[in-house]
This record gives C-alpha cells, sequence and structure tokens, in this order.
C-alpha cells in the first residue's frame, strides 16, 4: 500500500487535538479512506490501545442502521469504557441526517478526537459553517499526484513521459493502477463516476435532469482551457437537444465543483490586484473521469498538460487563479504563505515564435515575483529572469 505521506505530515499536529474536527474530503475513491486507515496505523504505533479506535464505514451494511445525528451519538456513546481519549474515525459521513449535531455533541465532550471523510458538498465550509464554525481543520484529499504515481509503479525516469501519457488517457484514481486490462479500467472509472452521480448528485443534491448534467459536464471537459461562457453553454445544449434555464445551469456547475468532479478556477487581475467573478475557468480533478465522459477519442495533450500542472499547484498547496493583463492572460497566478508563483504551461516549445509567446507574457508584470515556463523540453530555455522548468522537474519535486 502507498503511504501517502504528503497528507499525512499535513495532518499528524491534529491527532490528539481533540477541539477540532479533521475533515478529509475529495473526490470520492482518490483515497480518503485509506488515508484514515494510515491514520489509525500512526496513532496505534504512538501507543493507543485498539479499543480506543472506533471506525465506522457508512458504505458498510454493518452500519446502515445509523441514519440520525442521535442514532450515531448513541452508538459512539456506548463504545466508551473509560475516561481516556477514544479516536473516531467515521468514513463517508455525509449519508447521516444532520451528523453535524452528533459530531458537535461529541466534540464539546474533549474526550474524543474526530476524523471523518466526505465526497459531496456535505463537506465544504459553506455547509459546516453553522453548527462546525471553527470548530473544524479541512484536508482536500486528491487523487494520486504523479510523484505518487511514479512511486506506486516504480516507473523510472526514462519512462517518466510514457507514464504521463498514461495519466493524460486514465487519469490518477489510486485504485484503477490495479488494472492492466483498458476496458476494467475503463470500466472502474465509469463506476466510480455514476456512483457519485447516484449518491452525491441525485440523492444529496436533488438533481434529477442526468442528461442535460452529463451534456454540461461533457461540454465543461471538451473546452476546459477555455473562457467560460453559460452564453455558449446554453446555446450547446439546444444544439444537442436540451434546454436549461441560466440559474439551472449555474445550480448544475455547482454541483460539479461540489462533488469534486471539476474544479473552478477565478480571474486574478494582476494590475488591479483584485480577483474577478467572471470569464473563469474550470479543470477535471482526475483526467481519467474527462476520458470517459468526452467524445473525443484523441487525447487533447496540450489540455491535459495545463490541467495536470493545475492539480499538481493544488496538491502543492497553492491558491491558484489564472492571470488577467492588459495584453492577455497568464495561464495561472500561484499563491502559498503571501509567496507568488507566475505560471506560463505550453506542451511543447516547439520554435522560436512559440517561445516568444510564452515568454514575453509576462512582459507586463513589474513586480519582482518569480516566473516560470513549464514544458515537456529538456532544454533549458530561461532567460530575462524568468525560468524554465521541465515538466518532470516540476512534478517529481514537493515545491519549485
Amino acid at each position: 500500500m502507498l503511504k501517502r505521506d504528503y497528507y499525512l505530515n499535513k495532518i499528524r499536529d491534529f491527532y490528539h487535538v481533540n477541539s477540532l474536527i479533521k475533515i478529509l474530503c475529495g473526490l470520492r475513491r482518490s483515497g480518503k479512506s485509506v488515508i484514515l486507515k494510515q491514520i489509525i496505523d500512526d496513532i496505534k504505533a504512538s501507543g493507543v490501545d485498539d479499543s480506543q479506535i472506533i471506525y465506522i464505514n457508512f458504505e458498510s451494511m454493518d452500519f446502515e442502521d445509523i441514519k440520525t445525528a442521535k442514532d450515531l451519538h448513541d452508538y459512539i456513546k456506548k463504545l466508551v469504557k473509560n475516561k481516556k481519549t477514544y479516536y473516531v474515525f467515521l468514513d463517508e459521513i455525509q449519508v447521516v441526517n444532520n451528523f453535524e449535531k452528533a459530531i458537535n455533541s461529541l466534540r464539546v465532550e474533549e474526550q474524543f478526537s474526530i476524523f471523518i471523510t466526505g465526497s459531496n458538498s456535505k463537506m465544504t465550509f459553506l455547509e459546516l459553517s453553522t453548527d462546525l464554525s471553527g470548530r473544524y481543520v479541512s484536508f482536500r484529499i486528491n487523487p494520486l499526484s504523479f510523484k505518487e504515481i511514479a512511486e506506486l509503479t516504480k516507473t523510472k525516469r526514462d519512462k517518466y513521459l510514457e507514464l504521463l501519457f498514461d495519466i493524460f488517457e486514465w487519469g490518477s484514481l489510486p485504485q484503477r493502477f490495479i488494472f492492466e486490462n483498458l476496458s476494467s479500467r475503463e470500466n472502474y472509472i465509469r463506476d466510480v463516476y455514476d456512483s457519485i452521480l447516484l449518491k452525491d448528485v441525485v440523492d444529496r443534491l436533488g438533481i434529477t435532469d442526468i442528461s442535460s448534467f452529463n451534456k454540461i459536464l461533457q461540454y465543461i471537459l471538451e473546452t476546459e482551457t477555455r473562457e467560460f461562457s453559460a452564453t455558449n453553454v446554453i446555446r450547446y445544449l439546444e444544439d444537442n437537444n436540451s434546454k436549461v434555464a441560466t440559474d439551472t445551469l449555474y445550480k448544475y456547475l455547482d454541483a460539479l465543483c461540489s462533488t469534486f468532479i471539476i474544479n473552478k478556477v477565478f480571474r486574478y487581475d494582476v494590475e488591479g490586484k483584485n480577483v474577478l467573478k467572471s470569464l473563469n475557468k474550470y479543470y477535471a480533478t482526475d483526467l481519467g473521469v474527462k476520458k470517459i465522459k468526452t467524445n473525443k477519442k484523441l487525447v487533447n495533450y496540450s489540455q491535459c498538460f495545463e490541467n495536470i500542472v493545475y492539480n499538481e499547484l493544488i496538491i502543492k498547496g497553492y491558491d491558484v487563479y489564472i492571470g488577467k493583463t492588459t495584453k492577455g492572460e497568464i495561464d495561472f497566478i500561484a499563491s502559498k504563505n503571501h509567496d507568488i508563483k507566475y505560471i506560463q504551461v505550453c506542451y511543447e516549445l516547439s520554435n522560436e515564435d512559440t517561445i516568444e509567446r510564452e515568454f514575453s507574457a509576462f512582459n507586463v508584470i513589474n513586480d519582482n515575483y518569480p516566473k516560470y515556463v513549464i514544458s515537456k523540453d529538456t532544454e533549458d530555455y530561461s532567460r530575462d529572469g524568468i525560468k524554465h522548468l521541465n515538466i518532470f522537474d516540476f512534478l517529481m519535486n514537493d515545491d519549485f
């Protein structure tokens, strides 16, 4: 089993902090349950007895009778035998009605260190803010990073490009690497998406026009490196014999984001120093899901290249924006701990015109924050204080 140390290192400081609920959220099958079990192993290794560990996986039939906050509270309390700290792990907890009330009740007793996971909007800051405001710390769990995949598959540097193309086509969900047969891989990814659709989109969010929902997702994924336009989406739906109102369109987009299928990226006005609420873009959380929800047979390497850089920036802990300038745009502005980095992404710097286009995008930026061009080229094209990074130097380092 691949140990996901990147996440464990971030969570460890909170293992024994009973006053804060630890929330792991992210796309279904991105590895949240595995990380929970690795946290349990860590805690046991520190000397905590098995009897102090309470683990409930709400996808198991063993716990189907726990349906309400009262059921959950009473079940856990019956397992408490002494005054020691109990470590409570609640996997896919969103199926329990009003679960926040049970968790908050247990939290105030200060005898429980609580860890929960969830795969939909019930795990977002907005929906947790009323009952648990200021009482939790949240960790976004993503599908495997390129570095994790290289470790899992024992891939050496001379095979990195081959591995990258494989990710472009089949994505980064951990369990998909079990399947060598391509049809099995595709069936697995389809099952993951269907599970999200049924359990999170239909059951939890109440969206019933599945045909329009899927067509909207298809359009977003096929145009993900372009500026989003509601007018274009509605026109596309009409051309494909569907019709939705603008407010319904945005409801569906919110559902796609809150279930972690896609990520919304806002624009940042470099000159005005403010975030813009329009002309945003969307990127797929997993490229395998993108493959099965689009009609295009050939992989668009340039799109996937930009997408994987975005995903890796998120994994590395950056807040990411699209940069708007008076001369055009910067692919990404990455911000972390008051540090800012400007990034241009190009699959291949194939000629001098391409090199000039990518590097000159930074000409209108007058501050001294570092600027990067990331491509698959092995030759170093750094110039004028702008650093050129080979994609694998970017992907294989925890930061850059």
